[in-house]
């Protein structure tokens, strides 16, 4: 066991199985006390490695993630305290790995449950090994003004209360970890403050004993009276009474053994910790009370007594000039984290992302405002799913339809078109689905699937100034503008696109108004009669429909109509639709195992 101080300014740790309050909590301590440099050098998270932002003060910092204990101690070789937040099934062995290790020093183990075999291995090979354990099942320790382990002392607050941004001239040492803090608070009401806390953990076979740190702290020389918390059950304190006894103890103890109600009870009790069990007579409070005052502790009659004594003591030993009581100084402010400031109202905070589609906070997802189990419930489809999240609002069902006919007749165009042309070949060279898909996505644009907006924007711009077909064709002629949604590769005037057909007979058959279509069929009789190939093409049924189905349903305004064909929202129904069929060209590439593409030499004019 150390034979003095375990923790200085400079202290750092490794931080095993992350958690981000408790990290957080030991850096605002850092910040508190002014130290230069985090207390946490890196964070140990199994199968996990990169970095975690906390805050140290006002400034953003990157931890490291190892996800090993080898590797984070080998990074940091400074690093001598190791705290274990792992689950009571693995604390052990993590914490063995820890303690073989040259650079780690102390190991403290909050879990709690940890096997009684297991904590009484790690206790033997750390004392075989001049190493500190602390626990199991503590909330850790405290050095005043230097280094505390994750959540002991509770909250900014309380640290600032109990005085511990700075040394003081007590050495506290509890089994309780929450009467720790309470303790913290009396102490700092009667005294200067403590200059180091440890809580060893209520477990039957802590990893260090009451007296082990009374006699640390005996050999420190800035801690002038020592303050002990014990409680029944187990004879760690008799450690503590020999000690005293034998003269290795030369400073004030002031002790209380809590438990004492125990003798109320006819049966044997469990107070809370493993260790805390009334059972034979030398277990109990009173006897272990007695046997410290016995042996020269100072010993009040009752728990609250305790605090007159700590005074007492105090006093007296700054009046001997023992004690030169500490000056006080004015802590930094630690800057209040923005979660916790919005909700308690102490600040406005601008949002930097606005939806208006969907919210997910509920218990579940909702489109628009429709719960997703309506959406099922209802039996709706992929076209009311995209009325939502595109228009907000639900569209009558043959709009609904509509959206999905299109989507299904143009999910694909075969093989040979630049975008499936690009997937086909990404998706041979090896690569994944979603850079195969994107890889055709992006050939996306004027000249593969754009005619769909642009037709949708000139017929409507020549049907609401009241064009006749002449008038838009030719004044498109004029301003050397190919007509979009007009004309076709293979097809003709007598060999019309099924597509365009099926798409026509639905609008007529369900559409309340198609003004668009028909203004768009006027243009291509006109077309026709100049070129047997200058037919309707299915992006220019799909722009004129769309916009019949905008101003027939009733449920768009004009102003809303302008900006849905300005957005872009016909080219947003192009890419959904031929994502499924450049996904399906991937697909069957990969199913059939083809090789990497080159394309043949008698194909490229090669000239100088």
């Amino acid at each position: 066991m150390a034979t003095g101080q375990l923790f200085s300014r400079t202290t750092q740790a490794l931080f095993y199985n992350y958690k981000q309050l408790p990290i957080q909590r030991m850096l605002d301590f850092d910040f508190l006390c002014g130290r230069e440099t985090p207390s946490v050098a890196g964070i140990i998270n199994p199968g996990a490695e990169g970095f975690q932002k906390l805050f140290f003060g006002q400034e953003e910092i990157a931890i490291p993630v190892h996800s090993a204990i080898e590797a984070a101690c080998a990074a940091h070789p400074t690093a001598d305290v190791f705290i274990n937040f792992a689950s009571f099934r693995s604390a052990a062995a993590s914490s063995l790995a820890a303690l073989k290790q040259p650079t780690i020093r102390v190991v403290a183990i909050i879990a709690e449950g940890v096997p009684e075999s297991d904590a009484k291995q790690l206790i033997a090979y750390a004392r075989a090994n001049n190493k500190v354990v602390i626990g199991p099942a503590t909330v850790g320790g405290i050095q005043a003004g230097a280094f505390k382990i994750g959540d002991t002392a509770g909250t900014i607050d309380n640290i600032i209360h109990c005085k511990l941004y700075r040394p003081g001239s007590v050495g506290f040492v509890s089994k309780s970890g929450g009467m720790s803090n309470e303790m913290y608070n009396t102490i700092a009401r009667v005294t200067d403050g403590i200059y180091e806390g440890i809580a060893i953990g209520g477990d039957v076979f802590p990893g260090s004993t009451l007296s082990d740190h009374i006699l640390r702290f005996n050999n420190i020389p800035q801690v002038k009276m020592m303050v002990v918390l014990g409680e029944l059950g187990g004879r760690d304190e008799y450690s503590l009474v020999e000690a005293l006894k034998q003269g290795k103890v030369n400073k004030p103890v002031v002790a209380w053994v809590s438990g004492t109600c125990a003798r109320l009870f006819k049966s044997e009790v469990q107070f809370g910790h493993a260790g805390a069990k009334s059972g034979g007579e030398l277990e109990s409070a009173q006897a272990k009370n007695q046997a410290l005052r016995d042996a020269g502790a100072i010993v009040p009659t009752s728990y609250e007594a305790l605090e007159a004594a700590i005074k007492e003591t105090f006093d007296k030993l700054a009046e001997e000039g023992k004690i030169t009581p500490v000056k006080e100084v004015t802590p930094p402010q630690i800057p209040e984290d923005l979660n916790t400031a919005i909700k308690t109202g102490k600040v406005r905070a601008p949002t930097h992302i606005i939806s208006t589609i969907s919210d997910d906070r509920g218990e579940e997802p909702c489109y628009a405002g429709v719960p997703m189990s309506s959406i099922v419930e209802q039996g709706l489809g992929v076209g009311d799913v995209i009325s939502l999240l595109w228009f907000k609002r639900s569209l009558p069902r043959y709009c609904t339809k509509f959206i999905e006919i299109c989507i299904m007749l143009c999910a694909d165009h075969g093989p040979c078109v630049s975008g499936a042309h690009n997937t086909i070949v990404t998706a041979r060279a090896g690569k994944d689905l979603v850079s195969s898909l994107v890889s055709g996505l992006l050939t996306i644009g004027p000249r593969f699937g754009g005619a769909i907006d642009d037709a949708a924007r000139y017929f409507k711009d020549a049907y609401d100034r009241n064009l006749t077909p002449y008038e838009f064709v030719e004044g498109m002629k004029k301003k050397g503008i190919r007509v979009p949604g007009i004309g076709h590769r293979i097809k003709r005037g007598d060999n019309r696109d099924k597509r365009v057909e099926l798409l026509q007979l639905f609008a007529r058959t369900n559409f309340p108004s198609v003004k668009y279509m028909e203004y768009a069929v006027q243009v291509e009789t006109y077309t026709l009669s100049k070129a047997n190939n200058l037919v309707m093409n299915v992006d220019g049924a799909i722009g004129s429909l769309f916009l019949d189905l905008l101003a027939g349903s009733g449920m768009f305004t004009k102003p809303e109509i302008d900006e849905i064909i300005e957005i872009g929202y016909l080219n947003g129904l192009f890419v959904l639709a031929r994502s499924i069929g450049l996904i399906g060209h991937t697909f069957d590439q990969k199913r059939l195992k083809q090789p990497l593409y080159r394309h043949p030499w008698e194909d490229v004019l090669y000239t100088k």
